[in-house]
């Protein structure tokens, strides 16, 4: 299978030109297909390199198998309209699931990243057998009302943050405690017979940007959960970057100066002044209750000036986040995302900006992520549609990854 000559080829989208690397080739253009469509086959020859006969077999072994579909025909060019090409989103189905210390978000979403079918329990701190009542309600309904095809169903993917039950935050039961023993990928396998994919949840939500949002812009970036506590997910040449030992991205462990200490020398984690939870506590300290996140969208004008303060405050010590980040891993930018609403995620980039430079042309773009609340339930869906589809994003590891537990054992 010959390339053209004078072609430039993208790291993710390089054939193989031995006879046995069908199947590799085969994921080149159907990467292609995802990351560009809609796509002519003449444009797709163009960006992988393979001839055009070579593409015309390759497209035509998709579309029997369903995979991809000719979507429209481009006017307004010279000669005969191209047939552009898209994936099918009926072509599969996956299940997101994301459990955090406040909610219970259950997707149903289709190859493209629609979320065909929402299930979402605004409630804190869900024991594990509740999540799996839960969970299995949830699947169940999606099946009953043929919300999703079960044949075509590609796995289940479950974002949850590391330590679920050991990290102390305000309001933890001592029951929350169960999750720590809990092993919820047994569980969830003995739940269903398709596949089982683990991610850290900001890992999860980086995935999910990576593969239906920023990712077609940029292949290398940092994601900024802002959640009920803070989580971090490291992308790298379009690829999740886990770390040796699954700690990449835990921007909670950053140490911060500690603001009321005036010569500088005391030092705090980010994680224990900036998440959901310390912000609905400052609120609580001064008189107003707020328990969800909706609820920040419809406070007074003191409430709201109550949330500027806060996000001034901790827009100084996001900044200096994004100048370590920036230094260390050096990515093409930063995004911020999570839980807390949009408005109130670019309230808080505005007043990050006016901490970092302008002019210094080292310093990473930041961005407000494109993908919302449910970016981790959706990041949990990307990952077996990702093994589906072959992307460059599918990871067989989350296939046998667990939460990580246990957070004394990283001191001995």
């Amino acid at each position: 299978m010959n390339q053209m000559p004078g072609t430039r080829l993208s790291p993710d989208l390089t054939g193989a030109n031995v006879e046995d690397a069908g199947e590799h080739n085969r994921a080149v253009v159907l990467r292609c297909i995802h990351r560009q469509a809609p796509i002519s086959r003449a444009e797709i020859a163009r960006r992988t390199g393979f001839t055009k006969p070579a593409i015309a077999r390759i497209v035509d072994r998709l579309l029997d198998e369903g995979l991809i579909m000719e979507a429209r025909r481009r006017h307004g060019l010279r000669g005969q309209p191209a047939i552009e090409l898209e994936i099918n989103p009926d072509a599969s189905y996956a299940i997101g699931i994301n459990i955090d210390r406040d909610h219970l978000t259950i997707l149903a979403v289709d190859a493209v990243g629609n979320v065909r079918a929402r299930v979402h329990h605004e409630k804190r701190f869900i024991l594990p057998g509740e999540f799996m009542q839960l969970t299995s309600d949830a699947i169940s309904h999606f099946q009953r009302s043929r919300l999703i095809d079960d044949a075509r169903l590609c796995g289940i993917g479950l974002a949850v943050p590391d330590w679920l039950g050991e990290i102390s935050l305000l309001g933890k039961p001592d029951a929350y405690q169960e999750w720590t023993e809990f092993d919820v990928r047994s569980a969830l396998e003995n739940l269903t017979q398709h596949p089982v994919f683990i991610e850290n949840e900001a890992n999860a939500a980086a995935l999910a940007e990576l593969d239906y949002g920023l990712g077609a812009e940029s292949s290398s970036f940092f994601y900024i959960a802002v959640n009920a506590c803070p989580g971090g997910g490291l992308v790298l040449d379009g690829n999740g970057h886990r770390g040796a030992m699954g700690l990449s991205g835990e921007i909670g462990w950053l140490p911060i100066a500690d603001g009321r200490d005036g010569k500088g020398q005391k030092v705090q984690l980010l994680g224990e002044i900036f998440s959901l939870f310390f912000l609905y506590d400052f609120l609580a300290k001064h008189g107003i209750e707020v328990s969800v996140p909706q609820d920040l969208l419809t406070l007074d004008a003191h409430g709201r000036r109550l949330v500027s303060q806060w996000l001034k405050e901790m827009s100084a010590h996001l900044a200096v986040a994004v100048k370590h980040i920036a230094m260390i891993v050096d990515p093409d930018a930063v995004l911020v995302g999570g839980r807390l609403p949009i408005r109130i995620v670019d309230e808080l980039l505005r007043y990050v900006h006016e901490h970092l430079d302008a002019e210094d042309t080292n310093l990473p773009s930041l961005h407000r992520a494109s993908i919302g609340e449910d970016a981790s339930a959706i990041g949990a869906a990307a990952m077996p549609m990702a093994a589906a589809l072959m992307l460059a994003s599918a990871d067989v590891a989350q296939r046998t990854r667990s939460p990580l537990k246990f957070m004394d054992r990283l001191n001995s």
